[in-house]
């Protein structure tokens, strides 16, 4: 691969995830103090990322695969993108809001499987090289969350009750616009498929895999995916919002936190990975989601605020070693035939429905913990139910799941 291309790839990449990064954190903080909106409408506005994700294996399967280079696909979605995110910056109320939250993420969703695809048609070994385009995603969320906190200072106690997150999105609009017009002057990536071949419903979402639930370990697995993804959709919704409402200074920039341990987890996932095995690997990442509630529970702004970043910096073991774990599980259980399938069929599982249920959930939670007088929640009833939950879900894991071995390919 030429050194220009990887440039090119690599602030691909960067704009992608600072895109998400830029608006997608403080919504949670931004729809009850500018819109003025209850937990359950500030989960209907997440959950769109689980539509999104649906509804994305079509985009992909029936139009990009079949009749159009992905590049020009990627850039006419953020083009549109930029639109839609313009148009949530003047919404005045979630009634017009959630209409415009909708089509972007169902635009933005497919966005993530079409940066891949160009990138690894680019590669003659993307084992080696695919790493190290797209760690530059990871440092665009960080510097996204980075601007938010120390440059512009948007999500102060001051800019978020004077309604300056909006500027969030329209960062965010300018960024897509931009990523949009750069997509066209990306390498070519046609279409991997002929447009008379046929593709069914079964294929687009990876449902070809579903014989895979037969195997009692894998669907303990897939079972175990969809659950965690429920104390998942508490810290995505939620943890911004409550870093705010408890006056941590610079909440967002304070969360890159976690995205920088993912990359520092990422590097010593193959050296646990076979030192402990496959079953202890994803043990420890569901404890650590539990343990990470709990610090949010029982932490206070004082002499216990350092529980607060121990909690957030958990985030790399608590992403790795369940998720890309399970995803090198997922492809050594499937085969050659089914490999796509496979992963198409977790990232519904958990992206789409575990999400989906996870996001809804921690509405009503939230809602319910909600006080009566004033502003505010109970956050420690609130952190609770997910220590408890993905505890409950590790414990299942651990007498169901039988240990095998499952070989790590770097």
């Amino acid at each position: 691969m030429k050194t220009t291309t990887q440039v090119q790839l690599s602030l691909m990449m960067f704009l992608e995830f600072f895109i998400w990064g830029g608006w997608f954190v403080t919504l949670g903080s931004y729809l009850p103090n500018s819109l003025n909106t209850s937990g359950a409408e500030i989960a209907m506005a997440y959950s769109t990322q689980s539509w999104g994700a649906i509804i994305a294996p079509f985009i992909i399967g029936l139009i990009a695969d079949r009749f159009f280079n992905a590049e020009r696909i990627l850039g006419i979605l953020h083009l549109i993108g930029a639109f839609l995110m313009y148009q949530m910056a003047n919404a005045t109320d979630f009634g017009a809001f959630y209409p415009y939250v909708l089509g972007y993420m169902i635009a933005y969703m497919p966005t993530l499987a079409l940066v891949n695809s160009v990138s690894f048609n680019q590669m003659n070994d993307p084992a080696k090289q695919f790493s190290f385009v797209r760690v530059f995603g990871t440092i665009g969320w960080i510097v996204a969350g980075l601007l938010i906190s120390y440059a512009f200072h948007w999500d102060s106690e001051e800019g978020v009750s004077s309604g300056m997150l909006k500027n969030t999105f329209l960062m965010t609009a300018i960024a897509s616009a931009c990523l949009g017009v750069f997509s066209f002057t990306l390498p070519k990536t046609p279409p991997k498929v002929g447009k008379n071949q046929k593709v069914t419903i079964s294929e687009i979402l990876g449902l070809d895999a579903i014989k895979l639930l037969k195997d009692r370990n894998f669907l303990m697995f897939f079972l175990a995916s969809i659950l965690i993804c429920i104390p998942l959709a508490f810290y995505y919704q939620h943890t911004n919002q409550f870093l705010s409402e408890i006056k941590v200074t610079d909440p967002t920039g304070k969360m890159t936190i976690g995205q920088a341990s993912e990359v520092v987890f990422m590097l010593l996932l193959p050296f646990f990975f076979k030192k402990f095995g496959f079953k202890k690997t994803l043990l420890v990442g569901m404890l650590a989601w539990a343990v990470r509630y709990i610090l949010f529970a029982y932490d206070n702004e004082g002499e216990l605020a350092f529980m607060l970043i121990i909690g957030i910096a958990l985030h790399g073991i608590c992403y790795d070693f369940f998720f890309v774990s399970g995803q090198i599980y997922t492809d050594s259980k499937a085969g050659e035939k089914f490999k796509s399938a496979a992963q198409g069929l977790i990232t519904l599982a958990t992206y789409g429905l575990g999400m989906l249920i996870g996001f809804y959930v921690a509405g009503q939670i939230t809602d319910a913990n909600a006080y009566l007088k004033g502003d505010g929640h109970d956050w420690q009833s609130i952190w609770i139910f997910p220590a408890i939950f993905a505890t409950v879900v590790m414990l299942l894991f651990a007498v169901f799941f039988k240990n095998e071995k499952i070989e790590y390919k770097e």
